[in-house]
C-alpha cells in the first residue's frame, strides 16, 4: 500500500506541473551565429578592444615627436625703481625709468637628430599596438573554445532527449504486452510494477535533460546578448560536417605561424630589441633647430619706455658626457631582456608542440571512440531485440531484458557524447593551431 502510494503521487506531480521549457520559445542557432554573437558581445573582448584602441592612440602620440615644439608666452610686470651708487655704496641716484615691461614672444624648436631614439619611440608604439591586436585575437579565440563547449553540452542534451524520448516509448509498448501478458496470465503482477517503475524512472531522466536544455541555453543567451527565456536549437548538421584530419607535423608548422600566443612571444623579442637601440641613443649626440621672435619693451640696454622686435635662428648640438658611464649597466640590462625574451619564444614553441601533439591524440582517440561507440549501440539494439523475444516467449526473465533496455540506452547516450567530443576535440586542435 505504501509503495501504490508514492507511486501515484510521482505520476501525479509529473502530469500536474509542466516540463520546463515545452512553452518557449526557439532560436536556431548555427554555429557561425554562435561565434559572431559570443564575440561581438563579450564584454572581456570589449575590454580587449578598448586596449586596442589605447595603443593605437599611444602609436599616435609616438610619432609627434618628429613635430617641432612650439611655444608662445607673454610676460608683463612691474619694474622696481633700480638704485646706482656712484662711488662704492654711497652717493645713490634713481634714474627715470618706466614702471611696467611687456614681453612677448614665439619659440620653434625642431628636433633633426637624437641618434635614432626618436624613431625607436615610435617603433615600440607601432609594435605594442599589434601586440594588442594580438592579445584580442588571443582573447577572441579562447571565447570561441569556451562558447564551443556549452555548444556541444546543449547538442549532446538534445541528443539525449531523443534517445530517452525514444526509450520511454519503447517502454510504455514493453509495457502494454507485459500488462496484456499480465491478464493472460503468462506474466506475475510484479513485471508489470518493475517496468512501471522504469519509465517513470526514464520520464524524471528527460525531464532533467529539459531542465538541462533550459539552464544551459538561458546560459548562452546572457552571453550572446539574446533574450534569456529563448531555448536555443544547435545545427543537428554540425555531426554530419566531414573533416579531413592533416598529419600532426603539419598542425604544429600552422602553430608556428598563427598561434597568437607565439607571435606575441616573437612582438616581445622584437621589442626588447628595439629598447637596445633606444638605449644606445644615448651615446650619440642631439641636433636640433631652433628659431623664436620676441617683442618686448622697455629697451634692455638703455631702459628706454619703446617696444623693441628681436628674432633668431640657431643649431643646437648637444652631447651628454655622462651617458659614457651612465649608460653601460642599461644596455646590459637590454640585452639581457633580449635574451630572456627569446628564452621565452622558445619556451612557447615547445608547449605549442606538446598542446598541438595532445590535442591531435585526444581528436583521434574521439574520433575511435565514436566508431567503436556506433558499433555498441548496434549489438545493444541486437541483444535488446534478442532478449524481448525471448521475454516475449517466456524464455528469460524481467530483469534480463530490463537490463538489456539499459545496456541499449547506455550505449546510445555514450555514442552522443563521444559525437559532441569528437566535435570538441576538433576545435580544440584548430585552437592550439590558431586557426580558431
Amino acid at each position: 500500500m505504501r509503495y501504490w502510494i508514492k507511486y501515484s503521487l510521482i505520476l501525479l506531480l509529473m502530469s500536474t506541473k509542466p516540463v520546463a521549457g515545452d512553452a518557449q520559445q526557439t532560436y536556431p542557432l548555427t554555429l557561425d551565429d554562435l561565434f559572431r554573437l559570443g564575440t561581438e558581445n563579450s564584454l572581456h573582448l570589449k575590454a580587449s578592444r578598448m586596449q586596442e584602441v589605447i595603443a593605437g592612440d599611444e602609436e599616435k602620440t609616438a610619432r609627434t615627436a618628429r613635430l617641432p615644439d612650439i611655444s608662445i608666452g607673454a610676460t608683463a610686470g612691474y619694474i622696481g625703481q633700480t638704485t646706482i651708487f656712484r662711488q662704492g655704496l654711497s652717493k645713490p641716484t634713481h634714474p627715470d625709468m618706466p614702471d611696467w615691461s611687456h614681453n612677448y614672444n614665439v619659440e620653434v624648436t625642431q628636433p633633426l637628430y637624437q641618434g635614432g631614439k626618436i624613431r625607436g619611440t615610435i617603433r615600440r608604439a607601432t609594435l605594442q599596438k599589434q601586440v594588442a591586436s594580438l592579445y584580442t585575437a588571443n582573447d577572441q579565440a579562447d571565447i570561441k573554445l569556451s562558447l564551443l563547449r556549452q555548444y556541444m553540452d546543449l547538442f549532446a542534451l538534445y541528443k539525449e532527449t531523443e534517445v530517452l524520448a525514444r526509450n520511454i516509448e519503447e517502454s510504455r509498448r514493453r509495457l502494454e504486452d507485459i500488462r496484456r501478458l499480465w491478464k493472460e496470465g503468462i506474466v506475475t503482477r510484479n513485471d508489470e510494477i518493475r517496468s512501471e517503475l522504469q519509465l517513470t524512472n526514464d520520464d524524471l531522466a528527460l525531464r532533467e535533460a529539459k531542465d538541462n536544455i533550459t539552464i544551459v541555453s538561458q546560459q548562452l543567451d546572457i552571453v550572446l546578448g539574446l533574450d534569456e527565456t529563448l531555448l536555443l536549437l544547435p545545427d543537428t548538421t554540425l555531426l554530419s560536417a566531414g573533416v579531413t584530419l592533416g598529419s600532426c607535423e603539419a598542425y604544429i608548422q600552422q602553430a608556428y605561424t598563427h598561434f597568437p600566443g607565439l607571435q606575441i612571444a616573437r612582438y616581445n623579442t622584437r621589442l626588447a630589441e628595439n629598447d637596445i637601440r633606444i638605449s644606445r641613443a644615448d651615446y650619440l649626440p642631439s641636433l636640433a633647430i631652433h628659431a623664436g621672435n620676441t617683442l618686448s619693451r622697455p629697451l634692455t640696454s638703455t631702459m628706454d619706455d619703446m617696444f623693441a622686435n628681436n628674432w633668431n635662428v640657431a643649431l643646437s648640438l648637444s652631447y651628454s658626457l655622462s651617458s659614457l658611464y651612465r649608460n653601460k649597466h642599461k644596455m646590459h640590462e637590454a640585452r639581457q631582456y633580449v635574451s630572456l625574451r627569446r628564452n621565452a619564444e622558445e619556451q612557447m614553441m615547445q608547449e605549442i608542440r606538446v598542446n598541438v601533439r595532445s590535442a591531435y591524440i585526444r581528436h583521434q582517440e574521439a574520433i575511435d571512440r565514436v566508431k567503436a561507440l556506433k558499433l555498441s549501440v548496434r549489438q545493444a539494439n541486437e541483444n535488446y531485440r534478442i532478449v524481448n523475444n525471448r521475454y516475449l516467449n517466456q524464455l528469460s526473465i524481467l530483469t534480463d531484458l530490463l537490463d538489456a533496455s539499459s545496456v541499449r540506452l547506455e550505449a546510445e547516450l555514450q555514442l552522443t557524447t563521444a559525437q559532441s567530443e569528437a566535435v570538441y576535440t576538433y576545435y580544440q586542435l584548430m585552437h592550439a593551431c590558431g586557426n580558431l
